[in-house]
């Protein structure tokens, strides 16, 4: 792949995940969703930061202190073990993100 927006899933289906580059304590991924959301009660908790880019799409994120509605442009940098959710993407239009893993234990 050499364009973000290449080879979109057409359609629902299972939220895509594409590795673009690993390096040690890096990793970029395009992930693509199309109305997924995480699982109620269930909060992800990572050991490493996360930079993550709306390029398509809506998307409200969650956090404990808060949430955020995310459109084109917008981009948010989440702490390493900041508990955080995906709450909506648009359903039935790819929302297209760009996520940068950063930090120790990413990439090996």
């Amino acid at each position: 792949m050499d364009n973000l927006f290449a080879e979109l899933p057409a359609g629902a289906g299972a939220e895509q995940f594409v590795q673009l580059l690993l390096r040690p304590g890096l990793k970029i991924e395009r992930i693509v969703s199309t109305g997924q959301a995480t699982p109620p009660g269930l909060w992800c908790d990572q050991p490493h930061g996360e930079w993550v880019l709306l390029l398509q799409g809506e998307a409200r994120l969650a956090f404990e202190d808060g949430s955020c509605l995310l459109r084109p442009g917008d981009f948010v940098d989440i702490a390493p073990r900041r508990r955080h959710r995906v709450e909506w993407t648009r359903p039935g239009v790819p929302t297209v993100w760009l996520a940068v893993h950063y930090g120790a234990g990413v990439g090996e």
